[in-house]
């Protein structure tokens, strides 16, 4: 096996590696979520572990890296790939972060008065995962359009986002004690902590269309137009 051969299989390999720290981070947002919603204190506990996972995945990850562009001389599209994959397992592992900052809420849940948790969040955390699994195809097959449909779904995320704030400042305005005051706050933590994994899953959308195309997609789009080409 030639040296180049050897450096295309190390690239395909950090994908791969990549895509696995992925999936990690998408057990355990999907554990978060679960443990939020029955408001689980074991579960949340093995949200907490499996975050050392992701942590530990994104230091093996820019080992990686830094080996490969410490010992070889990538071409410019080889290096587009390597320096996208270093910004994209940094965000995987501040995805798992807010995974872990939703699961960091339920002890203060734990034993406050019932609260019915606004349709908002379930939403926020169906579009969230979803938005990471997108960008994490997209990465894998460099589409273009996927990655954009990431981006364009950022948007209602921002939306349900303002709506949950809002109707949490209602809320605490009508809070006749301070437990009822700690869980509206904690509720709204969980959706700051969703709104910004939705950000993260966008940066890595743009990281995808980087690796395509060479320039890095701000996110300034014709959401109409992106859906529809989408769907042709």
């Amino acid at each position: 096996m030639t040296t180049r051969e050897h450096f295309s299989q190390d690239l395909r390999q950090m994908r791969a590696d990549t895509l696995k720290m992925g999936e990690l981070v998408d057990k355990e947002i999907t554990m978060a979520l679960e443990a939020l919603a029955r408001v689980d204190m074991h579960l949340a506990h093995d949200v907490r572990e499996l975050d050392e996972q992701v942590n530990q995945a994104r230091f093996a990850l820019e080992e990686k890296c830094t080996v490969l562009l410490a010992t070889q001389q990538p071409f410019a599209g080889d290096l587009r790939r390597i320096v996208a994959a270093m910004h994209i397992f940094v965000d995987l592992e501040r995805m798992g972060d807010q995974a872990k900052g939703i699961a960091k809420i339920i002890p203060r849940l734990n034993g406050k008065p019932h609260l019915n948790q606004p349709s908002e969040l379930h939403m926020m955390g169906e579009l969230g995962v979803s938005m990471l699994r997108d960008c994490l195809q997209a990465y894998d097959e460099l589409d273009i359009d996927l990655a954009k449909l990431v981006i364009y779904r950022d948007e209602a995320v921002d939306k349900l986002y303002a709506n949950l704030y809002t109707q949490t400042m209602f809320d605490l305005v009508g809070a006749n004690n301070s437990a009822k005051t700690e869980a509206c706050y904690q509720l709204l933590r969980a959706g700051r902590e969703l709104e910004r994994f939705a950000d993260l899953a966008t940066n890595i959308a743009e990281r995808v269309i980087y690796i395509a195309t060479g320039h890095l997609e701000e996110g300034n789009l014709d959401h109409d137009d992106v859906l529809d080409k989408h769907i042709d």
